[in-house]
């Protein structure tokens, strides 16, 4: 390809955003005509079904006969399974949302392979949070798979006040204050760290760089990471800042600092010193006030109380957790 000239790429860069913008639709119009279609059959094969309800296999047959002669006519793509799913999907969306037209209020944003995920999920809550989720940040499948894996509904619960937790079905997360963008626990799967190995915190910082888009994800929304290890002097000393990061919905910088053991009340000053210098020395007028997170592998909730001012909005200190908790886990600590 021949050089292009600086006044002609801009042109050739918007020529070639149309095009990528036009497929994009399309590929969401294909998407919700699919997801309408799914709802239609499923709809079609539960009223067929009700007017067989006098035979118990009568439904069994059906979706059986279905899938043989829709494989037959029209190819792969109609199998027992996925006809099970469309039934399933029609069954949830029908009865559990609150909707005059449940086909009219599906999201072009979430495909059927996003629905076949939020159908795992049993508590209306929790999938409508998701479903929110989804269409806000454009989560991918992948994304969502690992979200959901990890548990982030119920996490982002634990660090709510309870009269809040509503909100996150009708809403999704909602950035308005440091506290919002609070996890606890971080899951960090990704860095493929054994529970009880021996590492140190430089490792466990490279894991994160090596790591970036995913634990970007883990953050949450609106960050965007600025420097590992920024150096600042102050009263001729020299201090690091793990990592650097900003968020764009808050307005503000937000430091990590990493323990690979127990938080300490030197753990907790040291944030403080870092997030006074941030504000006094670095952020802008219009900027809101630095947020620092002590991330852990231990701590003590009563302790770190006691370690903070009783008004404290800027110093959180959060555990982080190497393995994928289980649901169970962490239904026992909302029910604590």
């Amino acid at each position: 390809m021949k050089k292009i000239e600086t006044n002609e790429r801009d042109f050739f860069d918007n020529v070639a955003k149309l095009i990528n913008d036009a497929r994009g639709h399309l590929v969401k119009a294909v998407n919700s005509t699919m997801v309408i279609t799914y709802y239609e059959i499923g709809r079609r094969i539960v009223e067929k079904e009700q007017n067989g309800a006098e035979r118990a296999e009568y439904g069994t047959q059906l979706i059986k006969g279905l899938s043989a002669y829709l494989t037959e006519k029209l190819g792969k793509g109609f199998s027992v399974r996925n006809l099970t799913n469309m039934r399933q999907f029609y069954q949830i969306y029908s009865k559990n949302q609150i909707r005059q037209s449940a086909i009219a209020e599906f999201n072009p944003a979430i495909s059927w392979t996003h629905y076949l995920q939020l159908l795992r999920i049993t508590d209306l809550n929790e999938r409508q949070f998701y479903e929110q989720e989804i269409v806000a940040n454009d989560w991918t499948v992948k994304e969502l798979q690992r979200q959901f894996d990890t548990a982030l509904y119920e996490r982002l619960v634990l660090s709510r006040n309870k009269e809040k937790v509503l909100d996150l079905s009708k809403e999704g997360q909602i950035i308005e204050s440091p506290a919002d963008i609070i996890k606890d626990p971080y899951v960090l799967e990704f860095l493929d760290l054994p529970e009880f190995a021996s590492y140190s915190e430089s490792e466990l910082e490279q894991g994160i760089i090596d790591h970036l888009q995913e634990f970007m994800l883990e953050l949450g929304k609106g960050f965007s990471f600025v420097a590992r290890q920024e150096r600042f002097t102050f009263a001729e000393d020299s201090f690091y800042v793990d990592l650097v990061f900003y968020n764009r919905l808050l307005r503000g910088f937000v430091l990590i600092d990493l323990k690979i053991g127990k938080i300490t009340p030197q753990d907790a000053g040291q944030m403080q010193l870092y997030v006074n210098y941030y504000d006094r020395e670095i952020k802008l007028d219009d900027e809101h006030p630095t947020i620092g997170i002590v991330l852990c592998k231990e701590k003590n909730d009563s302790v770190v109380k006691m370690m903070l001012p009783e008004d404290n909005d800027q110093i959180f200190a959060s555990k982080y957790e190497t393995l994928l908790p289980t649901k169970e886990q962490l239904l026992k600590l909302l029910d604590a």
